[in-house]
């Protein structure tokens, strides 16, 4: 068992932190579970303390819900959480587009570099690796959010990522057919893309997310 004293604790709290963050971002931590301390230390192999410290910033952070003697919630993701982010997805990276789309050799460079992601993603659907394909998925939307020229826009975006990761794990966890429905539009929207198309960017972009995020989640 690591030790509990200094700056072991900090570190021990950190590897507990990030384990169980990183399985709620997978959706191996499904919302709505109940999660020990008792569990985490022993599958660890730390003292419940660093556990407890990291699940009081877990809960800070909104992933988790603290009840006295029962354990932590994975909090569940809400459907207005949903709408709310799809929504602010769809206003970035539309805008974005129709900034690139302007210019010739940005919009070269970025088609190439979604060509290379949706590689990547179809490789790691291939292989099982969900936390790969889901943050190749996360990379595939930054690209096109990051070529627009608004910086504010691009920043805020990536303070959307972990949650977008999260929702995207959630939908395609345990469903193939999703996988290759999400790396299919990918396609479209690469196409729509390299057409310069803002307006069929736009409308197949907000179909994609609907797809994903609400139709996947049989809303």
């Amino acid at each position: 068992m690591l030790s509990t004293s200094g700056a072991s604790v900090c570190s021990a709290a950190d590897l507990v932190y990030h384990h169980v963050k990183e399985r709620v971002l997978t959706g191996e931590l499904e919302g709505g579970r109940m999660v020990s301390e008792g569990e985490i230390a022993s599958v660890l192999t730390v003292s419940r303390t660093p556990v407890r410290e990291a699940f009081l910033r877990l809960e800070v952070e909104g992933w988790l819900r603290l009840f006295p003697k029962r354990g932590a919630l994975v909090v569940p993701i809400a459907p207005r959480e949903i709408d709310e982010v799809l929504e602010a997805r769809a206003v970035v990276e539309a805008h974005a587009v129709a900034d690139v789309v302007g210019r010739a050799h940005d919009l070269g460079a970025l088609v190439g570099e979604l060509d290379d992601v949706i590689a990547v993603q179809r490789k790691t659907h291939d292989d099982g690796d969900l936390p790969a394909f889901v943050a190749a998925d996360a990379e595939f939307h930054r690209l096109i959010a990051d070529a627009g020229r608004n910086s504010l826009f691009a920043a805020f975006y990536r303070g959307l990522r972990e949650r977008q990761q999260r929702m995207t794990a959630e939908s395609v966890r345990g469903r193939s057919a999703a996988a290759e429905a999400v790396l299919a539009e990918h396609r479209v929207l690469r196409d729509l893309i390299a057409a310069a198309d803002v307006e069929g960017f736009r409308t197949a972009l907000v179909t994609h997310l609907d797809n994903t995020h609400r139709a996947g989640r049989g809303r």
